[in-house]
This record gives structure tokens, sequence and C-alpha cells, in this order.
């Protein structure tokens, strides 16, 4: 029995540069990734099987289509596994949930070692179960190009302290997209391979942006009161949206600002879902 880690994904930037005549979207991204996340247990069994529990089970039934099942026939079309999803992470909540449970039982089913290079073969072949399974199958810091193949690691980057603030709506990437003025955004500009301070690495990222908050906000208007939420909080440095909503996040300086805002907010907020965690390092 093996158990492998699908940490949450978070687009701290998200440049939408173009759009492919297929209708995918070109993109620049730097992506880190929390030490929150979803659990992926693999057993020996007599045929294909997943059993889904933990605190998020209730919102993600057990169909045929659903994301570790396919990644373990594309690791084993022959697979007997008998899996089970820890759900920890909310569904549909912009922080990479699914694609990261794809990218753990894959991990699993290969007996993938120790993070690697990207190598582009198999970043091809995972790319079939999602575009954002690729940066998941490696998760560590990244800048995310192309369509979500092109990646370039950052492992020397500083860790951050943050706080994941999901309102519990769902929101539909296809219609954020949709609700996308202009497509073809300036590209983000080449994130150093290191900063100096944490602090430094915040100040970039303030400058950059999400392209897909401004829409998804119209479409939800939730997310712009957990935006402000956040921002107010002690020690804030930036409150964005990441991905396609509704799971936005804060930074900040330390440890200490993280959970005293993460505990305020579940305070004032029961119905969200609120976690303190740290951004970057090794999952």
């Amino acid at each position: 029995m093996t158990s492998e880690f699908a940490p949450a994904k978070v687009n701290l930037t998200l440049h939408i540069t173009g759009q492919r005549d297929d209708g995918y979207h070109l993109l620049d991204s730097l992506v880190m990734f929390a030490d929150v996340g979803d659990e992926v247990t693999v057993a020996d069994g007599t045929s294909l099987s997943l059993e889904i529990d933990g605190p998020e089970a209730a919102s993600l039934p057990v169909t045929n289509d659903n994301s570790v099942l396919h990644a373990a026939r594309l690791a084993d079309p022959d697979c007997t596994a008998s899996i089970t999803l820890t759900k920890n992470l909310p569904v549909a909540s912009g922080i990479g949930g699914g694609s990261a449970d794809a990218a753990a039982t894959y991990r699993s089913l290969v007996g993938r070692g120790s993070p690697r290079l990207p190598d582009p073969i198999e970043i091809a072949t995972v790319a079939t179960l999602g575009a954002d399974v690729p940066v998941c199958l490696y998760s560590q810091t990244t800048h995310m190009s192309g369509i979500g193949e092109q990646l370039r690691l950052l492992p020397n980057l500083p860790s951050v302290f943050a706080v994941l603030v999901n309102p519990r709506i769902e929101v539909s990437t296809p219609d954020v997209f949709r609700a996308l003025i202009s497509k073809k955004g300036s590209p983000m500009p080449t994130p150093p391979e290191q900063f100096g301070r944490v602090q430094d690495l915040i100040s970039w990222v303030s400058e950059r942006r999400n392209d897909l908050q401004r829409p998804a906000v119209t479409l939800v208007p939730e997310i712009g009161y957990v935006l402000r939420a956040i921002e107010f909080s002690n020690g804030c440095k930036l409150s964005r949206m990441s991905g396609s909503g509704a799971t936005c996040f804060g930074l900040y300086d330390n440890e200490r600002f993280a959970q005293a805002a993460a505990t305020r907010l579940a305070q004032l907020h029961p119905q969200w879902w609120v976690r303190a965690c740290m951004l970057g390092g090794k999952n």
C-alpha cells in the first residue's frame, strides 16, 4: 500500500496571453503548492475501485469519470488497484484538487520517485488528463506557460505563509473564460531564479495579476467580499484569487499573522473553508 500527498495548487499569478484555434487558452502563471491537500492511497485489489472519504467527500460522489480513475487507467490500462481518495480540499475551487488527485494517483501507480526535471513525453502523457495535471505532477514552485505544458521549476524561490479561503461557491471555469473581455493580455515577466527575501517575492507577485479575477467577481460577487475580508486581516500583504476561483489567498510576513488571520476569518465566517498554510518548499 502506498500513499501520495496531493497538495493544493495556488496560482499566485495568472496572465491570459492568447487563445489557440482549438480553444485552449495560453497563459503565464507562477504556481506554488501548499502543505494542505488531499491524500491518495493505493492498495492491491482484484479490480479497479475507488472509495472517497474525508471532510469534503460528500461533495464528490464516486463516478466512472473521476480524475483518479482516469489517471489509474492511463498509468495502467489493466489496473486492479483499490484506491482511496481522502478529500480535504473543496471541489471545483480553483486550487487544482482534481488535477492534484490525478497527478498523485499517476505518481503512485508508475512508481515515480523523487521530483525531477520535467520530461516532455511524460508531460504530454499526463496532459491528456487535464491542463493542470502536468504542473501538479511535480508539485513544486513553477513558472507555467503555454497551455500548461511548458514548465520551468523554481526550487530556490522562498516559501511564504498564506491563508486559503473558499466561500463554498462553485465557479464554472468555462463561464469565467467566456466573461473575460480580453484574451490577449501582456505576458508575465520571467520570474527570477531566486529572491533575497520573502518580501521581495510578495512585492514581485503584487505587481503581476490574475486576469480571471475580475470576470469571476462579476459572475460571483461573493469572491470580492472574500478578497476584501482577507485584505483587511492583520498582516496581509496581498489578497488575490487563485485560478478561476472561488478560492482566494492572502500572503503574510510570518506564520503568526497567517494563523491569526485564519482563526479570525473562520470565526467570522463559519460557512467558509479557511486554512492557514505554507506555500512552496517540498511536498
